[in-house]
This record gives C-alpha cells, structure tokens and sequence, in this order.
C-alpha cells in the first residue's frame, strides 16, 4: 500500500469545463450501458434507504458510496482504453481494497451528518425537520429565506469533507493508497486546483438546477401544469438521467486530468 507522497497537476480554470464535455463524449457513446448502471445504482440506493430496513440502509448506503464509485470508475477507465461499460463494473468497488474503501464511506456519512446538524445554528433545526418529514414548510419559512440560508450553510459545512473524497476512491484503486493517504491527497488537489473546481460547480447548478427548473417554469407559465408533467416526465427526468450519469463519468476524467496529466491510456493496474 502506498505510503508516498502522490504528485498532481495544478490545472487552469477552463478545464472544469473539458471534465463535463469529455465526461459527456464519453456518454454519448454508450447512453444505454451508463443508464443502466446509473439507474441500477439508485434503484439499490432506493431500496436501501425507503425500503422495510430504513434505518439500517439511511447509514449503509452512504458508507457503500465510495464502493459504488470504484465501479464507475472502472467502467470509464474500461471505456477509455475500448471497452463497454458493463453491468458488473458497478460491483467492482466490493472486490477492491475494502479496508480503505469503507473508511472512506464513514468519513462521508459523518461528515454530511455534522454539516447537516450545524444548520441549527442557522435555522434552530427547521431544515432538519423539513427533510426528515416532521415538519412542512410553512409561507415565512419560505418567504423569508431561511431554508435557502439553512441550505447554503450546510453545503458550506460539508464541502471539506466533498472535496477530501472527491479524488479519494480512485486514489485507492489506481494508486493504492491507504484511507487517510487519499483523503489528505484528495483535500490537497481538490485546493489546488479550486478554480476549475470551481468552474465545475458552478456549471453543475447551472445545468443541473438552474436549467431544468427554468424550463418548467417557463412551461408552466404557457401551457399550464398538464403539459408540465409532461414534459418533465419526457424531457427533464431522461435529461437529468444523461446529466447524473456525465458527472459519474467526470470523476474519472477530473482524477485522471489532476494525477495522470499527460500520461498514455494504458496504466499498468486496472481498478479492482
């Protein structure tokens, strides 16, 4: 297990951009197979999370995050030198280094929770009650901005923690470093290169919140809440499938970008 010091590139702005494209490409490609591992991953999470075992799946799923990774991971490394991703792929992360990938699941699943409670501070817990289904926002809730603040604080909260695991599962597999070697490494890259991060996320809510949410007011707006349905049901949700499945794409791509920069597409070890 690697206990080295991993080098990594410092990268410009405009490459959060080539991420989402590249990431795309790679999509376009074989639409079907990454939907298929997409909406597999989710319907398990579903299951997971709202099924009879509800409190025990709120907690294994996002520690089995990071597992679930490795295997797009791999399905993007396999397309890149050739390949298809494949169904199996989606599993591979269980048959990779576990006793690094599962320290990594907790790290998030604490570190989302703190970042979650630290919204009291914010709203006196109001947030919480909405999302666990205690509560229903109430008009001055929503008039007066206090979940917007809740939410924007709580996101604040947890970016550390995003960042230190943005890099750190493929830094596992492809680098085999231990847990907390990838944490520290993945923190450092994802600082250093914080504009096009940056740049990346400001392209995610862009696309991924702003436009789907534009398009169904503007609907809404002339053909009235019958054609709305429509149209999410056949353009926004199928888009929103072909954006989540890009952005699972594009850890690969961002991984590869910041610790291969220049490096040929034949890297000695494979994932898993």
């Amino acid at each position: 297990m690697s206990r080295q010091p991993i080098p990594f590139a410092r990268l410009e702005a405009r490459q959060g951009i080539a991420w989402l494209r590249q990431a795309y490409a790679m999509f376009r490609h074989a639409p079907l197979a990454w939907l298929l591992l997409l909406f597999t991953y989710y319907l398990l999470v579903a299951l997971a999370e709202f099924g009879p075992w509800a409190r025990i799946g709120q907690i294994v799923a996002p520690v089995l995050k990071p597992l679930f990774a490795v295997g797009f991971l791999a399905a993007a490394w396999t397309q890149e030198r050739g390949g298809s991703p494949k169904f199996e792929h989606l599993f591979r992360g269980f048959r990779s280094n576990l006793y690094a990938l599962i320290p990594l699941g907790v790290v998030f699943l604490v570190g989302m929770t703190l970042a979650l409670l630290a919204t009291r501070l914010v709203d006196g817990g109001a947030l919480i009650a909405v999302l666990s289904g205690a509560e229903k926002p109430t008009e001055a809730m929503l008039g007066g901005g206090q979940l917007e603040i809740a939410m924007v604080f709580g996101a604040l909260c947890a970016l550390p923690t995003l960042l230190a695991l943005w890099f750190a599962p493929a830094l596992v597999v492809f680098r085999d470093a231990g847990a907390v070697i990838a944490l520290g490494t993945s923190l450092m890259a994802a600082l250093a290169n914080w504009r096009p991060i940056a740049v990346y996320g400001l392209v995610v809510f862009a696309l991924g919140g702003m436009l789907p949410s534009l398009v169904l007011t503007i609907a809404q707006m002339l053909f009235g809440d019958a054609v709305v349905g429509l149209l999410a049901m056949f353009l926004v949700v199928p888009y929103l499938f072909a954006f989540m499945a890009t952005l699972h794409i594009s850890d690969y791509v961002s991984y590869r970008d910041v610790f291969h920069a220049g490096e040929p597409t034949t890297p000695a070890t494979a994932p898993g």
